[in-house]
């Protein structure tokens, strides 16, 4: 593919996602079924526009220094603007002139020769002049802000709740690469003998210390491994795969995972019950719980039924005490899985986290009944925020006297985790910085 061609491609991403509110991912995906691109061009694609996004307020901090206030740009030039000097910035790999020369083709292509001078001076600017420094910001928020593209709302909060230290070593750690990690279905292949055969094709892996049955992934594409494609195999974070490990299942179990889409942890938990006895996962979207039923059918696993259904009203289908174990993996602000999708920092506002926390309470509030008295409850979400968490968990306890975190979670959990930073009286919170997976939060429920 021609270099200009895929840049083009990367631009229009870009500005679907930063302009019209568009999800990276799934317009990078679309992208690279359509264009049917080689490996190294999906790869550059998806660097140049992951990396555009993660470090988007940094590239505004430096533009504004090479452009008249008063001069107005059309969105898409500010776009090719930014991903221009994010690849002379961040890409050593790509030669300066190579940058330049694709920059200013994309710009004729896109608009007219003006535009393309334009680029051109702007970027051979950035060149001979150099970037502004920004350790010179006196304003650690602000810095911090600037130099991890965090918006200065969202660092100021986390600051507020956990420090300045925590919270820089957040920030950087989301603009780096998360290692890809897989979970095994242990009724096909043990841990140890998928490990054994991933090597002799040339992958470089490692023991998760998550979970009995995750593989990190070091080097190699495991999406195109003998394994995966038979259902071996199948991607999951490693802080994910501690939900099914936290919930302490047994074969013949009844099991509610009540925000189940798109079935990781479902099925996660019908392996450790090793395909015996009844998982109900429900999701309130029917074409969302068809991908459970999908990726069940992938793991060939036989014990999940999964359907359409508004969980705050489950109530209404279930009797009260009819599960051994509930897990709520809550709809979330998702500000632990910001390495790889960027965008949900810049789109993410403090009322929308208000929002989802009532929604959470409301879940915890009309599933627990459901709960045997002799059951487990977990809950859980992919956000590092104590509103989503710690709190809602405080406000749950404080009107339901019933219940108490369990303290044998703490327990049993692995024993490089059991004295992490993030561990509560409430539960456990996972920094994405403490292991290189992403930020979670975990929790266990039971009946005085």
């Amino acid at each position: 593919m021609a270099k200009h061609v895929l840049r083009t491609t990367a631009l229009d991403i870009l500005v679907r996602v930063g302009e019209q509110g568009g999800f990276s991912h799934l317009l990078i995906d679309q992208a690279i079924k359509k264009k049917g691109l080689a490996n190294n061009d999906e790869a550059l694609l998806t660097e140049i526009v992951y990396g555009t996004l993660q470090r988007k307020l940094t590239l505004e901090y430096y533009l504004v220094n090479f452009i008249d206030p008063k001069k107005k740009i059309t969105p898409w030039v500010k776009w090719l603007l930014y991903m221009s000097i994010y690849q002379l910035t961040f890409l050593d790999r790509i030669p300066d002139h190579a940058v330049l020369n694709e920059s200013v083709e994309v710009a004729k292509i896109r608009g007219h020769k003006g535009i393309a001078s334009f680029v051109n001076g702007v970027l051979r600017n950035v060149q001979r002049k150099g970037l502004p420094d920004t350790s010179k910001i006196k304003d650690t928020t602000e810095r911090i802000s600037v130099e991890t593209s965090h918006p200065v709302w969202l660092v100021k909060r986390w600051m507020d709740m956990y420090g300045p230290t925590v919270t820089e070593d957040m920030c950087r750690e989301n603009l780096t690469h998360k290692p890809m990690t897989v979970r095994v279905q242990p009724l096909k292949i043990s841990r140890d003998a998928a490990i054994e055969k991933l090597q002799d094709e040339g992958y470089e892996v490692e023991k998760s210390i998550f979970s009995s049955q995750g593989i990190i992934i070091n080097k190699g594409n495991i999406l195109r491994s003998e394994l995966f494609k038979e259902g071996a195999l199948t991607v999951q974070d490693q802080s994910s795969m501690l939900v099914a490990e936290m919930l302490d299942l047994t074969q013949g179990m009844t099991v509610l995972d009540a925000c189940s889409a798109p079935g990781g942890k479902t099925t996660h938990i019908a392996e450790k019950m090793e395909d015996k006895g009844e998982v109900f996962a429900y999701d309130l979207h029917d074409k969302k719980a068809k991908l459970v039923s999908r990726k069940a059918q992938e793991l060939d696993l036989n014990v999940i039924t999964a359907k359409q259904a508004d969980s705050r009203q489950l109530h209404t289908l279930h009797e009260q005490e009819s599960f051994d174990r509930i897990l709520i993996d809550a709809p979330c602000s998702g500000l632990g899985v910001l390495r790889g999708k960027p965008d949900i920092k810049y789109q993410k506002t403090t009322q929308d986290i208000q929002d989802l926390s009532v929604i959470q309470l409301e879940l915890l509030e009309s599933i627990s009944s459901l709960l045997k008295k002799d059951g487990k409850l977990l809950y859980s979400t992919c956000t590092v925020d104590k509103l989503e968490n710690d709190i809602v968990v405080e406000k749950f306890l404080a009107t339901h006297k019933q219940f108490e975190v369990d303290q044998t979670f703490f327990e049993e959990l692995p024993s490089s985790l059991q004295q992490s930073q993030g561990r509560s009286n409430y539960g456990l919170q996972l920094f994405p910085q403490d292991y290189h997976t992403d930020g979670f939060f975990l929790t266990r429920f039971k009946r005085k």
